[in-house]
């Protein structure tokens, strides 16, 4: 598998993250790694069944966001299927409570945000980085956001009324950046994949009074590949991108 370029993305059972599998299962000579809680689970048929292009092969790894042994035991399923490198690690996968007024938070559903949304991208890097360190396709952290965790912006997008979410949101861009900071061979980026129709996405639009999230998830899933295609360590790393309309965010 030398030859191929592989892509991990987490969380690809539902939504963008799905979405993404299919765009980069129908690349030729891609191994798409994909994450979901189980492995063994139905939807695992589901997903072995898309479409593929010529050359193109898709991997499942076992992962439950919070478990401090699930990456390392994915990363040794992957080197027993022969997966010798990374070229693109897409985390993507994430939690995201019910919105809210802040005075009604729950401290609970805080934290068990942040055990998800932060510090399950830490197990993830710590034990993909070796596989990164091993490609010699410009390696890539490309990060799924959200607008909710620009602090510069909380009280323009009401992202007090997410604050579970918006504060694991902003850690995780911490990560980004400091994985930026400390590898200046890899290309580490965030992106607001816009409002999207997925689960979590028409949630929050119901948040700002519309009746579904205005933008569709192959709209998306296509600027989200395109930036990640595009991206360079002069031009992309280090930075937190709207994939929408190809401004940026402030952290």
């Amino acid at each position: 598998m030398s030859d191929s370029t592989v892509v991990f993305i987490t969380g690809v059972g539902k939504g963008l993250g799905r979405g993404l599998l299919e765009a980069y299962l129908l690349r030729p000579n891609h191994t798409v790694i994909g994450s979901v809680r189980d492995k063994n689970a139905p939807i695992a048929e589901v997903l072995n069944k898309l479409p593929k292009a010529e050359g193109s092969n898709l991997i499942l790894v076992s992962i439950e966001a919070t478990s401090a042994t699930d990456v390392p035991k994915a990363m040794e399923d992957l080197a027993a299927a022969g997966i010798d490198h990374v070229d693109i690690a897409i985390p993507n996968s994430g939690f995201t409570p019910t919105p809210g007024p802040l005075d009604d938070v729950d401290v609970d559903t805080v934290v068990e945000s942040l055990n998800i949304n932060s510090v399950g991208p830490v197990y993830l890097y710590k034990g993909i980085k070796p596989l990164l360190e091993k490609s010699k396709k410009s390696p890539k952290w490309a990060v799924m956001s959200t607008g909710a965790a620009s602090i510069t912006n909380i009280e323009r997008h009401s992202a007090q009324n997410v604050l579970a979410y918006g504060m694991s949101k902003a850690s995780q861009n911490f990560l980004t950046l400091a994985i930026h900071s400390a590898n200046p061979w890899l290309i580490s980026f965030a992106m607001h994949p816009g409002l999207v129709q997925t689960e979590m996405g028409n949630l929050g639009a119901r948040m700002m009074g519309l009746e579904k999230a205005p933008d569709t998830v192959e709209d998306s899933v296509n600027k989200i590949v395109a930036v990640i295609d595009a991206a360079t360590r002069e031009t992309t790393s280090g930075r937190f991108l709207n994939t929408m309309d190809g401004t940026e965010f402030p952290w």
